[in-house]
């Protein structure tokens, strides 16, 4: 059995009181021989604070406390909170004036009479210790506290930091006494007092008075009633003993106690307290809504994006450490491009066309063209950590970066920019190639010089009934491999990359560059949802590429208005270009493999199906001048084969551009785009031309390739003035290898020449 510790003679206890007040107070005075203001009946004042006292840091004055930051969409609407720290601070005229008076009463009762040391309090303590042989019992003022709340502060998560902010030490003891003094001297009692409300802990995550109001009774701190702001009060000492969730007694009897204080103080009546008592705590507790995972509508992807934005661009700060500190010091309103009409079509398209549940998942991005503004983001699998519940925070439409992964091949959504690139060297839109069922790639122009593989690759047709001659148009719409692989030769591989630079994939999802190969037009390098939404609204802009942009302003708690990322727009292609594109672009839409995706007021509609190798993604990517949309459909690791499989309770025996991503798209843009009205692209009038045989095998394929006429009356730019494109020209591989074409004034069109490609084997197409 352990000893009896004798309560010890009155010398005893005078020696212990002496012990505590060397440790504690003197001797971090005295001994260190600071030049500590004189000693007032009401203890130590702070207006003859010793020169050396001067130069304290700007931060315990003003501190800069971690606060919530708010994500708004593009109609004002709460997407998230996010926060290092659930604070939001408030001035003292926002604080319900009895709350201020509790945490008084029951911290520092004599916080108005004293200085920042209270001579008086410290000798009781030293009493009460000596009296119980303990030294339990302490003497900090409300400003000495304060003083230590900002050291924990500025520690944040260092974890070395913040033992070095809590040690017990006299040095850091005497720290704080000095900065206190320079406190009372520099700010009044009421700005101290109110510092100290907003920088506070009071448990569940709740920094500050308006956050722990909000948390435990789900009210502003402006108006909290006697109970309510003596049960906060009352926290502050011991927040995990007094937590009144798992602890609702202790609590309670915590809360009494600064009841009768409140009123031994009178600072509240007799029937004031007696009903005060006799209440329950009533808590009506909130839980701590943090971060991205809680946005609706499927917003966290997005909410993400926008967290990445803030830590990465340079117009937030030079360096990654600026730019965290800005996010983790919080406090600011982040106003977004998201549409939150447009974004509830999309997330509803991903999630009923795919369940959470399947094998495979679905994204889909919105871009408004000429504007680089993402209008929404949504994916099939909900935003979170809990795998059981399927969530994921792998952003599935950006690149690796922005939180996403290493993207999906585009399969034939690539191909346009091959046209684009053809038609801004010369080709003309009429183009017609051989185009057999299968052939090796040839040698190709390359920036560097030529790219020739002696292994002799092949590529070749999703049908082997897919022979030519096809013209471009007819190519586009039936998505004909071997026609752009001929297209390319023509072209070059350096103008593809060139205009891939342009329209924002040049570099991939994997932060990687695009590389200059023939397979490059099949879309075989994994791009981001993001991306090609981002390809096809230049196309819509008539050429007018514009980096995406999530933000529409950001003010910092002091009312800051900061610089937000800009589109850079710029014309990537000409006009004319852009018109030729949407024109071979309508007519996969009207009569090519995305024919069955039009939309419910038949509004003009261009886009482009793709889908890879072993169907291991599907693709649609289409557009009106005013909405450019991309969905992605496959596994999440890109491994996942759609065949014979389900998705969304529908069987496929195979998944085709058309019929797996292209639903979806469509479903999307009804929804987003109904009510509004219809814009109409400005197109190249190709005059009628010998059909070709149809590919009857290819789903969504056409019965032949006739051709719309151009309500724009012809070929706005004058058709090719130079008569073709022979023996060079803007050709990099050295001219038309099909003899050259003659150019199309008046909308005709004359071709000579042709391709033959010796028969070899090759893996299937991309549709």
């Amino acid at each position: 059995m352990a000893p009896t510790r004798s309560p010890g003679t009155a010398l005893d206890k005078a020696g212990l009181g002496v012990k505590f007040l060397g440790s504690a107070v003197l001797a971090g005075i005295l001994v260190a021989g600071m030049a500590l203001p004189a000693v007032g009946a009401f203890g130590l004042t702070a207006k003859d604070t010793a020169e050396s006292f001067d130069n304290i840091p700007d931060d315990f004055k003003t501190p800069t406390l971690s606060q919530v930051s708010m994500i708004y969409d593009a109609k004002g609407g709460l997407i998230a909170k996010v926060y290092d720290r659930d604070r939001t601070i408030l001035t003292k005229e926002q604080m319900a004036p009895i709350m201020r008076q509790a945490q008084v009463d029951i911290e520092d009762n004599r916080f108005y009479e004293h200085g920042a040391v209270d001579l008086k309090g410290v000798l009781r303590a030293a009493t009460k210790n000596a009296e119980s042989g303990t030294t339990a019992q302490g003497a900090s003022t409300l400003t000495q506290q304060y003083v230590k709340n900002v050291f924990v502060e500025q520690a944040g998560d260092d974890q070395q930091a913040f033992l070095e902010a809590t040690k017990k030490s006299m040095g850091r003891k005497i720290q704080e006494l000095k900065y206190a003094i320079k406190l009372e001297e520099d700010l009044s009692k009421d700005q101290i007092l109110t510092n100290y409300l907003n920088i506070t802990f009071y448990g569940h995550q709740a920094y500050g008075i308006e956050a722990a109001a909000k948390r435990y009774f789900n009210k502003s701190a402006k108006d909290l009633t006697i109970p309510e702001a003596a049960m906060l009060a009352g926290l502050v000492q011991n927040p995990s003993a007094y937590d009144p969730i798992t602890h609702p007694q202790a609590a309670q009897n915590r809360r009494n106690t600064v009841i009768n204080k409140l009123l031994e103080y009178k600072h509240i009546s007799p029937d004031e307290a007696k009903a005060a008592l006799a209440s329950d705590l009533g808590i009506k507790y909130t839980e701590p809504q943090n971060g991205c995972i809680t946005a609706s509508n499927g917003m966290g992807f997005f909410c993400d994006y926008v967290r990445h934005v803030i830590k990465q661009d340079p117009v937030f700060g030079k360096t990654a450490a600026d730019r965290q500190k800005l996010w983790s010091q919080g406090g600011l309103r982040i106003n977004t491009t998201i549409d939150p009409d447009k974004q509830q079509a999309m997330y509803s398209a991903v999630t009923k066309k795919v369940n959470v549940t399947d094998k495979v998942s679905a994204a889909g991005t919105m871009v408004k063209p000429g504007t680089g503004e993402i209008l929404a983001m949504a994916q099939t699998r909900p935003y979170g950590l809990d795998e059981s519940k399927k969530q994921t925070v792998l952003n599935l439409n950006v690149g690796q970066s922005m939180g996403g992964g290493s993207g999906f091949s585009p399969g034939s959504t690539f191909k346009p920019i091959l046209a684009a690139a053809a038609l801004e060297n010369g080709v003309p839109i009429t183009q017609e190639l051989s185009s057999p069922p299968k052939m090796e790639y040839p040698s190709i122009s390359t920036c560097q010089g030529t790219w020739k593989d002696a292994g002799h690759p092949t590529v070749q047709n999703e049908s082997d009934k897919e022979i030519g001659p096809y013209s471009m148009q007819v190519a586009m719409q039936k998505s004909v491999n071997t026609y752009f692989v001929q297209l390319e030769q023509q072209t070059g591989l350096c103008p593809m990359k060139q205009m891939a630079d342009k329209l924002g994939v040049g570099t991939l999802a994997n932060g990687k560059a695009l590389q200059e190969v023939p397979s490059m037009v099949l879309g075989t390098q994994e791009v981001s949802p993001l991306q090609m939404a981002s390809v096809y609204a230049s196309f819509g802009a008539r050429g007018m590429y514009c980096s995406p942009v999530a933000l529409t302003s950001v003010v910092t708690s002091d009312d800051k208005k900061l610089d937000v990322p800009k589109a850079n727009c710029n014309q990537a292609m000409t006009q004319t270009t852009a018109d030729g594109v949407n024109t071979l672009l309508l007519g996969v839409t009207e009569k090519g493999t995305g024919s069955s995706l039009g939309l419910d007021d038949g509004r003009p509609i261009a886009g482009k199906t793709g889908t890879t190798d072993e169907r291991y993604a599907a693709w649609f990517t289409g557009y009106t001048p005013d909405l450019a949309t991309s969905v992605w459909l496959g596994g999440v690791g890109g491994n996942v084969s759609m065949k014979n499989i389900t998705i969304g309770g529908k069987y496929f025996g195979a998944v085709y551009g058309a019929d797996g991503p292209g639903p979806i798209w469509q479903m999307a843009m009804n929804d987003a785009l109904d009510g509004t009205t219809p814009t109409r692209f400005k197109l190249f009038d190709i005059a009628p031309q010998t059909p070709t045989p149809p590919a009857n095998d290819n789903p969504g394929g056409t019965s032949g390739d006739s051709t719309r006429g151009n309500s724009a009356g012809g070929n706005p730019a004058g058709g090719n003035p130079t008569g073709g494109n022979q023996n060079g020209g803007n050709n990099p591989a050295g001219g038309n290898p099909v003899g050259g074409t003659t150019g199309w004034p008046d909308g005709g069109l004359t071709t000579t020449g042709g391709i033959s490609f010796p028969p070899s084997t090759g893996k299937p197409g991309h549709h």
